[in-house]
């Protein structure tokens, strides 16, 4: 069975029509027509959707199909676009001890507080987040800016000191990026 978790809320008609034709469907279908019986089956789940014929404003990963009659094959593909922005946008965000990093705006998030980055300190951040030792600097001239040569450069050096100092001044927080003896690392 599939992962994907169609959630028909208060629609029992549309309800009735997949669940007819479910087999060929490459979602579990689940009907809910009480709030509170919802919010405790998504706290379960990740990859939802929770189709409506109305605008729910305490649910998250709604669909609303107010546009009726629907061809059913266009409604299945509305359905699974719908689930791939949902994939898309889940892979996009990443958690780095108490922060968020948004891939795609280049966005780093922790409560209220905002700081945009660019693609090389993002790139930079995942990469030290992945390794549990310390990342040396000619591991990340060759891993983050493609640079495979033993020349001397400062590259990592300043952009390291860069994105610390951004952090700092936006999160009030020194110790995100550690520098080590042989190299950096993200705690």
């Amino acid at each position: 069975m599939s992962d994907q978790n169609l959630i028909i809320y208060k629609f029992n008609g549309l309800y009735q029509i997949l669940d007819e034709i479910g087999l060929d469907l490459n979602f579990k279908i689940t009907y809910v027509d009480n709030e509170n019986y919802l919010s405790d089956l998504l706290k379960n789940l990740t990859n939802y959707l929770v189709i409506s014929n109305k605008k729910y404003l305490n649910i998250d990963n709604q669909f609303v199909l107010d546009n009726r009659p629907v061809n059913i094959f266009k409604l299945l593909e509305k359905i699974n676009i719908e689930f791939l922005k949902l994939q898309f946008n889940s892979q996009s965000k990443v958690k780095v001890n108490d922060y968020i990093i948004d891939l795609n705006s280049r966005e780093m998030f922790k409560k209220d507080n905002k700081l945009k980055l660019t693609e090389k300190e993002i790139n930079t951040i995942t990469y030290l987040s992945k390794s549990a030792k310390p990342v040396s600097i000619y591991e990340l001239q060759e891993m983050v800016w493609s640079y495979q040569s033993d020349i001397e450069t400062h590259t990592v050096e300043t952009h390291i000191y860069r994105l610390r100092k951004k952090i700092l001044n936006t999160f009030n927080d020194k110790d995100f990026i550690m520098s080590k003896k042989n190299g950096y690392q993200i705690k």
